[in-house]
């Protein structure tokens, strides 16, 4: 299992909320985390590790 990230990669808010996330990046596996506002409004976030941009 992948590690999990404690933050939100666009916003850097803590994921403690009902509805945040964390998934592996698609290009290069390294942990993304979405709070719930950014997911619901669709704020693009960008992996730290590749540069991979995703919604």
């Amino acid at each position: 299992m992948s590690a999990r990230a404690s933050n939100c990669t666009s916003s850097g808010v803590p994921l403690a909320d009902l509805g945040s996330t964390s998934f592996p990046c698609p290009g290069c596996t390294e942990p993304i985390g979405r709070s719930p506002r950014c997911r619901n409004q669709g704020v693009l976030y960008t992996c730290p590790q590749c540069g991979f941009v995703g919604p």
